[in-house]
């Protein structure tokens, strides 16, 4: 981890995912599932992950993870379950009705999209929180199907801990695929695996630039957002405990080598701290070692530019280890998730908190929120109007259509009056 002093183009992103070559090669593997249905979906994930797709029951996973954990492990996935579940139900939108001038009454719908398509991580840590935080919000959006992918696993099963949070949504089987080959296969359907109207989840670079290329291609689904790979930044004062900093930049730079984490501080002498404490710390979270390598500690001068760094970089989570961090909050607009103050540890958010941890990243945040129930939704408007009212629009309607030379749109109008 380095220490940095602000200036322009500090906390420039990495270009990996921006490399033509690398592009080119996401490409290609859509392409050829898109073109060669299953057969060459099969090909792909053998040359990938060494092993073809598979639709594995949970129900026997579940009953392992049952069967051998304590009872405190599973009573934290279960409160997991039921804090997500809280929140998402509390959360779902509700239709609306605006009558905009007597008797015409335009009103917002919501339906929930028919078939989504599920990407859980897995690779060095199968994040079965992931499949909570999708599929929760997606059953209470009242989503008809649930299509779940996952990277296989050596023995060719499941990881209980996705089997388990599957069984507690009341998923039955997961398709044991990954990368770039299973968002294709989501979005253009391959064998047994029906094409899906949108596909949520987050990923490794591979996952996230396939998910963007599918959405721009004819017949292509929606997404989510870009998500993955995970972000941190950290904005810590004097009042910060460097090792507790320290323990959260770690936590998400043990997500993938292409993790971004970042520390502001506002003095010199807390980055030289919190630094020491990653080195100190890295001898037991050997998997963070990559990312920390690129990490970055940003030394500014007051809050207020810690702040617009915050709001330019536009964080996936954003932690507030400063001694008034409600102060900041309001002035934050641009993060996927703040966790505020020293006592909320970003961890809080990936379990249990209750929102979604599928948060935008790479920038995105500026324009995109986390998964939420209504990213399983889609809102239909419904207009009505007594006849009276129709008569009363109806002249005004055919002159803004021959305002734009649409004459077959006035007299549309003007049959109502």
């Amino acid at each position: 981890m380095r220490i940095v002093e602000n200036r322009p183009g500090a906390l420039d992103r990495r270009t990996r995912r921006e490399d033509p070559a690398f592009r080119d090669a996401v490409a290609g593997i859509v392409g050829r599932v898109r073109d060669g249905g299953w057969d060459a979906l099969v090909a792909e994930a053998e040359r990938i992950d060494g092993a073809a797709p598979k639709l594995v029951e949970v129900a026997p996973f579940a009953a392992r993870a049952r069967a051998e954990w304590p009872a405190d492990t599973l009573a934290a996935v279960e409160l997991a379950h039921a804090n997500v579940t809280r929140f998402h139900e509390g959360t779902r939108p509700r239709d609306v009705a605006v009558e905009t001038m007597p008797g015409l009454t335009v009103a917002k719908q919501w339906r929930a999209i028919d078939r989504v398509g599920l990407y859980v991580p897995g690779g060095n840590a199968p994040l079965f929180s992931t499949l909570l935080m999708l599929a929760i919000p997606a059953l209470a959006a009242g989503v008809g199907e649930i299509v779940v992918v996952t990277p296989p696993r050596p023995d060719g099963g499941l990881d209980p801990a996705i089997a388990l949070a599957a069984e507690l949504c009341g998923i039955e089987a997961i398709w044991t695929v990954g990368g770039a080959q299973a968002v294709a296969a989501m979005a253009f359907g391959a064998g047994e695996i029906a094409p899906v109207a949108k596909i949520a989840g987050p990923g490794n670079a591979w996952v996230a630039s396939a998910k963007a290329l599918v959405s721009a291609m004819a017949g292509g689904p929606a997404i989510d957002l870009p998500a993955g790979p995970s972000e941190l930044m950290v904005i810590a004062d004097a009042s910060a405990d460097a090792a507790t900093v320290a323990a959260d930049l770690l936590s998400q730079a043990e997500h993938d080598h292409d993790a971004e984490v970042v520390l502001v501080a506002t003095q010199v002498g807390l980055a030289e701290r919190v630094v020491a404490e990653v080195e100190r710390q890295l001898s037991d979270i050997p998997a963070a070692r990559a990312a920390m390598a690129a990490a970055k500690a940003v030394v500014v001068e007051s809050l207020d530019e810690a702040v617009t760094l915050a709001n330019d970089w536009a964080p996936e989570h954003l932690s507030l280890a400063v001694a008034d961090p409600d102060a900041l909050v309001l002035a934050i607009r641009n993060a996927g998730a703040i966790f505020v103050g020293h006592g909320v540890a970003e961890s809080f958010g990936d379990y249990l908190a209750g929102s979604s941890h599928v948060l935008p990243t790479g920038g995105s945040a500026r324009a995109y929120g986390g998964v939420t129930v209504q990213s399983f939704m889609k809102e239909v408007s419904v207009l009505r109007a007594t006849p009276e009212a129709s008569r009363a629009v109806a002249g005004p309607a055919a002159t803004l259509a021959r305002l734009e030379g649409l004459e077959a749109h006035a007299r549309a109008a003007e049959m109502r009056a």
